[in-house]
């Protein structure tokens, strides 16, 4: 059993925190997020879909920078912690903040999964699973319609 998910069981009773405290929580009705999403990004988002392998813009971008809730904005992972992980899907080992994400377990389709959300707008973003690499043995395998790419500022000599 994953560790982390002990740490969220229920994202809707659980507020996140981050740095400076407890994060805000992001309560829209469906007809708003409806309104802002695209309709790939809201069935994902919202109704916990799944895109297909392969096929998400972000799978196989190898730009430095930072991968955002495709919700809210919060920033969930670093591009540093991303790897090719062959399932066709972003695939990170660990998050930037923990806190900042929430997890509960999956039992749909007929599998024991552990459904990782975003903290802020608990927006579904994808699962973790125990079989990724080192250190933290962590593949948190996630929709590229659930996120939002922000490329690192390049620094100047």
């Amino acid at each position: 059993m994953l560790s982390f998910s002990a740490c969220a069981q229920n994202s809707k009773e659980n507020t996140a925190n981050n740095k400076s405290g407890t994060m805000e929580k992001i309560n829209k009705t469906e007809t708003e997020w409806k309104k802002e999403l695209d309709p790939l990004a809201y069935h994902v988002l919202r109704e916990a879909g799944t895109e297909r392998a392969f096929t998400g813009k972000l799978w196989d971008n190898k730009e430095d920078g930072i991968y955002k809730c495709g919700g809210c904005g919060e920033p969930l992972f670093d591009s540093q912690t991303k790897y090719e992980s062959g399932t066709g899907w972003p695939s990170f080992y660990a998050p930037i903040d923990r806190n900042k994400l929430a997890a509960h377990l999956d039992k749909s389709f007929g599998m024991i999964r552990t459904e990782v959300v975003c903290g802020k707008c608990d927006g579904h973003l994808g699962h973790v699973f125990e079989d990724g690499p080192r250190p933290t043995g962590l593949r948190y395998c996630l929709n590229s319609a659930a996120l939002a790419f922000e490329p690192r500022a390049k620094k100047e000599n």
